[in-house]
């Protein structure tokens, strides 16, 4: 099982502003974040304040590269 950590909500906010401050990305991150919070779809977009949500330890999300052609070496 992946490791997690609880955050808390802040008011009105939705469960990707979440990921977004306190984990700096919400790609792969909301989709695991809805798994580990079995009922937390079901309670609408926003969030209570104060709620608690366990979300995954994420390691640097990897950015795919590309190789950079210069006309004139």
């Amino acid at each position: 099982m992946a490791e997690t950590f609880t955050a808390t909500a802040r008011q009105d906010e939705t469960l990707d502003e979440l990921c977004w401050r306190v984990l700096g990305q919400t790609e792969r991150v909301t989709e695991q974040a809805l798994t580990l919070n079995r009922n937390l779809a079901d309670q609408g977009e926003l969030l209570r304040e104060g709620q608690e949500v366990i979300l995954p330890i994420v390691t640097a999300l990897q950015v795919p590269t590309r190789k950079v052609i210069q006309l004139w070496d």
